[in-house]
């Protein structure tokens, strides 16, 4: 009886670590130091850890500077844009990143993005984050920016626009998702 009670609280206690350890909440605002690029983001963030020093020398001038395409960004709000969710990896260390993100950020606060739509993961250089984010997401360069809508990747934009514009190329990926809902409705009625 007494190997019985002993195995039963050694497998409750088991349990209730493995319980923990996936109730473990993912450490957000994480900042590390390194030996080539000093101070870096890693991990999920929150957009107010970007104009804090030293990330707001080049995150504040980008977003100042930054001149939107309104029309692009009228486009963005017609085509609901907030009902999407938006994943974007960056690099601290990355100039890429110092251009397009605060452009990004510029453009999401322009058509009133809600926060809890937006996920925001550093990488380190070698591309990777605490969590793997990149893996799942399959993420080779930065920055990326992934639209999804109903987990479904929707479209990407990698490592910069196409358009030279971060705006017009969201605009292009709404636009493509506009047409292939059309045609998986038409796909299902055959």
């Amino acid at each position: 009886m007494k190997k019985i009670i002993t195995r039963i609280l050694i497998v409750s206690s088991f349990a209730f670590a493995n319980q923990q350890l996936k109730a473990q909440k993912v450490v957000v605002n994480r900042e590390v130091e390194t030996t080539n690029d000093g101070k870096m983001l890693l991990g999920h963030q929150l957009k107010d850890q970007f104009v804090k020093e030293p990330y707001s020398e080049w995150y504040t001038k980008e977003f100042n500077e930054y001149a939107l395409d309104q029309k692009a960004v009228g486009e963005l709000k017609k085509n609901k844009i907030n009902s999407y969710n938006l994943i974007v990896f960056i690099g601290t260390w990355c100039e890429d990143s110092h251009r397009d993100f605060p452009r990004l950020m510029k453009i999401l606060e322009e058509v009133n993005y809600p926060d809890s739509k937006l996920t925001i993961i550093a990488v380190n250089r070698k591309k990777e984050s605490p969590t793997g984010d990149e893996v799942r997401y399959n993420v080779q360069k930065v920055p990326t920016i992934i639209v999804e809508k109903y987990g479904k990747e929707i479209g990407r934009i990698i490592e910069m626009p196409t358009t030279g514009y971060v705006e017009r190329d969201l605009v292009e990926i709404l636009k493509k998702d506009d047409q292939s809902v059309i045609k998986e409705l038409f796909k299902k009625e055959n």
